[in-house]
């Protein structure tokens, strides 16, 4: 498929909230995230694109923006191309179709994160999420994608509950931190913390 190649450097608006979006855009590299602000400017983000993974294109104005997590390799094509291609191919909507049902249960399992679990479940889960996602297993060593304001960001806190948070974890043997590594001490314990169950990432 005809594309472009773009880096998106992390923490700037890269694509608004409220355009049309006649492209897919494939990551390389990196994290991108979808947000949302309210009415005072206050932000959320409401879906990560990890390496691998894809948004794709919509029929309608895109009700979210879209920005780098960290520094971010992105394939940019065209939407008209994409669908023929896909029209062509019915393995290919198969697989997308798998996709977007993957992203809608990674978006129920955020909704019950924000809205039902603690402040600690809800940075445990995010962690844990993102160790999958990435596939690193509990006995990895993890590279923390995010800033606390991004964390806070996600799981709808403010970025100092969230440093209390981490040192919690910490407290608790959960976790061990030396820089922007994390090293899970305690895999199980931390999954159950956040009633994490990797089952809704398949």
């Amino acid at each position: 498929m005809p594309n472009r190649t773009v880096i998106v450097e992390p923490r700037r608006p890269f694509r608004e909230q409220g355009v049309e979006r006649n492209e897919v855009m494939f990551v390389r590299s990196g994290i991108l995230c979808k947000y949302k602000a309210d009415g005072s400017g206050r932000r959320q983000i409401v879906a990560l694109r990890f390496e691998g993974e894809v948004i794709l294109p919509r029929l309608t104005v895109a009700g979210y923006g879209i920005q780098a997590i960290v520094r971010s390799d992105v394939m940019i094509g065209l939407a008209d191309d994409f669908h023929r291609i896909v029209d062509a191919h019915s393995e290919l909507y198969r697989f997308f179709w798998s996709r977007i049902q993957r992203d809608e249960a990674i978006t129920y399992e955020w909704l019950v994160n924000c809205g039902r679990r603690d402040s600690t479940a809800r940075v445990a889960h995010l962690l844990c999420e993102t160790a999958a996602r990435r596939g690193i297993n509990g006995d990895e060593r993890m590279t923390n994608p995010f800033t606390q304001q991004q964390i806070a960001d996600i799981t709808g806190q403010t970025s100092v509950n969230v440093n209390r948070v981490f040192a919690d974890l910490e407290r608790q043997g959960l976790i061990r931190r030396e820089g922007r590594q994390i090293r899970f001490d305690d895999w199980a314990e931390m999954q159950r913390v956040a009633s994490f169950q990797p089952g809704y990432l398949e």
